[in-house]
């Protein structure tokens, strides 16, 4: 990735190209593997249905990756994601297209660093909003 956005290009209200999933058993296998998170909540459906769900789920983590996709895409390799915070408000089901959401909601100059400030969401393809939370990344100027 050599995509770089600046300072001065980023508007308070601009949103951030989304990054989209169909989620299945194949997406969360993966990234069970990767994050040794094989959790038979998010694996099995009669233990899910034993703890009360319908069948096995997503894990909220890999929501966290979606978004970190998406803003890392964003601003490029001469950027900085400093701070994700999320809330995991609803479950993800099988089959689920999920699309990340980030608005911009403030930029300032501290401690010498250009910080852009974010509210971020992940949306189901119903338009349940299950994840919210805020993200600072820290981004060039052109001017430095």
């Amino acid at each position: 990735m050599t995509h770089n956005i600046y300072f001065e290009d980023i508007e308070v209200g601009q949103e951030v190209p989304a990054f989209e999933r169909e989620t299945d058993f194949m997406n969360w296998n993966r990234y069970a593997a990767v994050n040794d998170e094989f959790v038979y909540l998010h694996m099995d459906d009669a233990v899910a249905k034993a703890a009360g769900q319908g069948e096995a789920f997503g894990m909220g983590n890999l929501r966290w990756a979606y978004v970190m996709n998406a803003l890392q895409s964003w601003v490029g390799d001469e950027s900085e994601v400093r701070e994700l915070s999320m809330q995991f408000r609803a479950i993800n089901q099988k089959h689920e297209v999920l699309t990340t959401r980030a608005v911009v909601t403030d930029k300032q100059v501290e401690d010498g660093e250009h910080r852009v400030s974010l509210d971020v969401n992940v949306i189901n393809q119903d338009g349940v909003a299950g994840a919210p939370g805020k993200a600072v990344v820290v981004v060039p100027s052109r001017g430095s």
